[in-house]
């Protein structure tokens, strides 16, 4: 349904800005290395990049994400809603059976946001976006603003 649709270069200004660029491997707020632009699967300690492979890992990650909303969501989308939720996967993750995330959490069950948003509910699962401002079990503040630039980027704001 939403097969045609492809990050924008908006969306895609709005992960850069929320992940922030880090040519050096670091451990985020959870401890998990990440390098680049929030780039987590092939960091490990003592690493460093250039920005060009920087921007090569985040087009290879938008992509996988774009794919995993595309999988999960059956209702239509704007463009706005695609970015919007790109960008919460990407922060977020999809889920596993270890971890809870947009696409489904670690019961197998999908989010509430997913569940709202395929049920049609968009201001609903608009609203959800919010529920996912943790890390660590605390609230973070970089969280916070993030998941507000989501909501009105979703909602067309």
């Amino acid at each position: 349904m939403n097969t045609h649709l492809k990050v924008s270069e908006k969306g895609k200004a709005l992960i850069k800005e929320f992940e922030g660029l880090r040519l050096n491997s670091y451990q985020d707020s959870v401890g998990v290395w990440t390098i680049g632009y929030g780039h987590t699967g092939t960091a490990k300690p003592n690493q460093t990049i250039t920005e060009k492979q920087a921007d090569e890992l985040l087009d290879k990650d938008i992509v996988r994400f774009e794919e995993s909303v595309k999988k999960a969501v059956k209702v239509p989308l704007t463009q706005n809603q695609f970015d919007a939720l790109v960008s919460i996967v990407f922060n977020v993750g999809e889920g596993a059976s270890h971890k809870s995330g947009i696409i489904r959490l670690k019961d197998g069950q999908p989010s509430t946001l997913l569940k709202r948003l395929n049920s049609g509910d968009y201001l609903g699962a608009a609203l959800a976006f919010q529920s996912w401002k943790y890390a660590g079990g605390r609230v973070l503040r970089g969280l916070e603003r993030r998941r507000e630039a989501e909501f009105k980027l979703f909602m067309g704001k």
